[in-house]
């Protein structure tokens, strides 16, 4: 991985970091905005310490444990990444709350656009700003957007203390299984 300066992480704030995406993904996983890191690399989830790709592989979504740089292979699992909030910065507490309703209410288009079977936002916080539902909890939510089911899963940061990677993958594999349980009840094959 390339040693990045603090100016070098600096001057990639307030970049747009592209999507990961297609129609009909099984799971569309959501973050909240992507980091300096991420948006100095370009991939998803790349600063050292978030668990994103680990858990990822851990529950079962990916055969083996992806790189950050690997993210175009999520496509081929039918899986995708896309954020909240388009803008990085170094920390999500920078970011305002029109900007979290207004990045909810272009994730709702997106995803009506693309029709993912789930959508997995990954952080409860961002999901309550996002769709201004304070009662939320980590698991499946009654919401649906369009034909695409809703589930928010723990925050992948490695500042998040409340979940180790073993209780965040078994969160994640919970939504796993429930993509596969979908697709097998629609006789599409397993998820």
């Amino acid at each position: 991985m390339t040693r990045f300066t603090p100016a070098d992480l600096e001057a990639a704030r307030d970049r747009l970091v592209p999507d990961v995406v297609a129609d009909g993904l099984d799971v569309l996983f959501c973050g909240i905005n992507p980091g300096l890191m991420t948006a100095a690399t370009g991939h998803h989830f790349a600063r050292p310490g978030n668990r994103f790709w680990p858990v990822l592989h851990l529950s079962g979504f990916t055969p083996r444990l992806l790189r950050p740089s690997e993210q175009a292979e999520l496509l081929s699992y039918g899986l995708g990444i896309t954020n909240v909030v388009a803008r990085a910065t170094a920390r999500a507490d920078e970011l305002t709350a029109e900007e979290y309703r207004e990045g909810g209410r272009i994730l709702r288009a997106k995803v009506e656009r693309l029709r993912p079977k789930f959508l997995a936002v990954v952080g409860v916080t961002a999901y309550r700003a996002a769709f201004d539902d304070r009662t939320a909890r980590v698991g499946p939510q009654e919401r649906t957007i369009g034909s695409s089911r809703v589930w928010v899963l723990p925050n992948p940061s490695g500042l998040n203390a409340h979940w180790t990677t073993a209780t965040m993958a078994e969160e994640y594999a919970r939504l796993r299984h429930a993509a596969r349980d979908q697709a097998l009840s629609f006789g599409s094959g397993p998820a």
